[in-house]
């Protein structure tokens, strides 16, 4: 049976919760343990599919198709962990869930309340597989106080009451304040953010206290005093240069001791943390450096590309090089010319998104990549804009686009190389069709791909509604675009590539998704292996 970390957050948003979970798990991970990790989010939004990226950052998808928080991008990346559809949960589903179940009658009539429907459902969502892992971390959203999480916490008080003692833990993180003017942080703001956790009958036994400056032992101590806890169980939490920097940070502040200890876990495995060793030792020394620009949709926000931004990382890490990435907005492209900007770089990666808006911006990106013989990765709609830049400007289509670009009008603008397909996939919040989870492809024999790959068929994350048209395989691959990588009944492209280019590949999955830090997707590793290659020829 599985030992329940719960972590919350005081003060303010954006703490790191996220970030400090996934480092606790893969802390727990290097002492032998197993672990699975989970979000519960309370906002109302049945999951994070149809919310926009300038809003919500990018939707992570696991392998059974789950559209989830980014933050399970985390817990995969520092703990190689897959996630699943379980692990996932927002208030919107709770409350659907409990609804639809009492539509159909399965509360026989009985007054549906918050207690003891709502907590009961997410009670149920607790348990879902807590005898697979010895430690199940649960990370609730946003801040304590906020009304919309209170059935979270409350759901948690009634789950920690009904487990024997010492088969649960709470872990608090808060915010001391540096005030320049009186030269000292402030522990006022932990202080009445733990005293709101005991308002609901929770009390933490382990803070991770976020500051830009060393805490005191003085102020460990009166923050040990106020809030209840153990002064070896207040653990600081300082910036960092890389979030990989994170297990190794907190452990040596103590934060998986003081965990272990909250458990009455004596005397505790020793950690063995090479790998996260290496891996910063990867960064913080590197032997080159590459420049990539990332033309995109959504630049204005970190978040919206976040698991490419650290696949990019993994891929500097293979090589032991340094990654600068440029985030471009591709509308810019449809008013100026790609060159002045694009020809300082070592590579080109046109990620993925929806819609038409920017779209013209990147496939004029594709094509100075092609032209200009630099290396490009094209994600999910960026695969489709280098299939519909070759289609227009190499195999003479030139009215080629996309059925997802077209207007309501009577009159077609584009020839559709990129079509979608009728019932591929499941519906969704849009009224498409959208193909989400992992799906297989066959590479072909002899291609970069499947040199890259090493093996001959691959699985791989998808999440879009949208295809390249098979028909016109055989008029690109008259004109050296090669579908190097298909589903396995030959109908779906999902890898091309250019035979005369020295890297140039299009994907219509999601590779970043499944990169590590210390197990970097063969994509992006090979990817910098040629940008590194173009800096050193420059």
């Amino acid at each position: 049976m599985a030992r329940y970390i719960f972590i919350t957050g005081g003060v303010v948003s954006s703490l790191g919760k996220g970030l400090t979970s996934a480092a606790l798990g893969a802390l727990l991970q290097a002492r032998g343990y197993s672990v699975r990790l989970r979000k519960m989010d309370p906002y109302l939004n049945v999951d994070p599919g149809a919310m926009s990226p300038f809003e919500h950052g990018e939707v992570f998808v696991t392998d059974d198709g789950a559209e989830t928080d980014l933050d399970l991008g985390h817990y995969e990346r520092f703990t190689g962990v897959a996630a699943r559809r379980t692990d996932s949960i927002s208030a919107g589903r709770v409350y659907l869930n409990v609804l639809e179940r009492e539509r159909r009658g399965g509360y026989r009539g009985s007054t549906i309340q918050v207690v003891p429907h709502v907590t009961n459902e997410i009670k149920d969502y607790l348990r879902i597989g807590a005898d697979e892992v010895d430690f199940m971390l649960c990370e609730i959203g946003g801040t304590v106080g906020d009304i919309e999480g209170l059935p979270f916490y409350e759901a948690i008080r009634q789950f920690i009451h009904e487990r024997p003692r010492h088969q649960s833990v709470l872990m608090h993180l808060t915010l001391l304040p540096y005030i320049a003017a009186a030269g000292e942080l402030k522990t006022k703001p932990t202080q009445h953010s733990v005293k709101a956790l005991q308002s609901i009958g929770l009390a933490p036994d382990v803070l991770v206290c976020r500051a830009d400056h060393p805490i005191p032992e003085r102020e460990r101590e009166k923050i040990a005093l106020f809030c209840n806890v153990s002064k070896e169980h207040v653990i600081p939490a300082y910036d960092l240069k890389s979030i990989y920097e994170a297990p190794l940070a907190y452990h040596h502040a103590g934060l998986d001791q003081a965990v272990l200890d909250a458990f009455g876990i004596t005397p505790a495995p020793r950690p063995d943390l090479t790998q996260w060793r290496d891996v910063i030792d990867r960064l913080e020394n590197p032997e080159g450096e590459v420049r990539v620009a990332v033309v995109g949709k959504y630049t204005q926000l970190d978040d919206a590309y976040k698991s490419i931004a650290e696949a990019l990382t993994h891929g500097g890490i293979a090589n032991r090089t340094r990654v600068t990435a440029e985030w471009i907005d591709s509308e810019i492209f449809e008013r100026e010319d790609p060159a002045p900007w694009l020809e300082r770089f070592d590579a080109i990666l046109v990620p993925g998104g929806f819609g038409e808006r920017g779209t013209e911006g990147k496939i004029r990106a594709a094509r100075f990549a092609r032209e200009h013989k630099l290396p490009y990765l094209g994600i999910c709609l960026g695969m489709q804009m280098a299939v519909i830049e070759a289609a227009r400007n190499v195999a003479g289509l030139t009215r080629a686009g996309s059925e997802e670009f077209e207007g309501d009008g009577k009159k077609r603008r584009f020839e559709p190389v990129i079509f979608q397909p009728a019932g591929a996939g499941a519906d969704d919040a849009q009224g498409g069709h959208l193909r989400v989870g992992a799906y297989p492809a066959a590479l072909a024999d002899g291609s970069k791909a499947a040199e890259i790959y090493g093996a001959a068929m691959i699985e791989e994350r998808h999440r879009h509604r949208y295809e390249v048209d098979i028909r016109y395989r055989e008029l690109l691959e008259g004109h050296g675009l090669r579908f190097s990588g298909m589903s396995p009944d030959g109908q779906l492209p999902e890898i091309v590539e250019w035979r005369d280019h020295p890297w140039f590949i299009g994907v219509q999955f999601q590779p970043e998704l499944k990169s590590k830090p210390f197990a970097p997707h063969p994509l992006f590793a090979d990817f910098i292996r040629a940008a590194l290659q173009t800096a050193r020829l420059v």
